[in-house]
């Protein structure tokens, strides 16, 4: 079981930047593919960034290509999500998951993939 934990969420103007944290125990993170999800108010959760356990294979979702950075520190167990330049529609709860990876080199951008959830932190950005 890998229990995750999400921290850095907060209220910031557009244009403004956040990281998030996504703290893992349990197991160790480099067993793990990891991605990043988010989830407005009457939406679909919806993929964000994906990592794979190792070599740095990352993707996005296009509306975030070039302004968000997902990357992971497996010693320190923990995954992170730089937000730049942050839009009004990117307000939404982001949540971490992870899915066991026999592949160094996988990912997946679907939900239905990953097993292991956080419990969220919420982003807002004000226009």
């Amino acid at each position: 079981q890998v229990q995750l934990v999400e921290s850095g969420g907060g209220l910031v103007q557009a244009g403004g930047s956040l990281s998030l944290s996504c703290a893992a125990s349990g197991r160790t993170l480099s067993s793990y593919a990891m991605g990043w999800f988010r989830q407005a108010p009457g939406k679909e959760r919806e993929f964000v960034a994906a990592i794979s356990r190792s070599f740095g294979k990352t993707a996005y979702i296009d509306s975030v290509k070039g302004r968000f950075t997902i990357s992971r520190d497996n010693a320190k167990n923990t995954m992170y999500l730089q937000m730049n330049s942050l839009k009004p529609e990117d307000t939404a709860v982001y949540y971490c998951a992870a899915t066991a990876a026999y592949s160094p080199t996988y990912y997946s951008t679907y939900t239905s993939n990953y097993n292991y959830w956080g419990q969220g932190t919420q982003v807002t950005v004000s226009s």
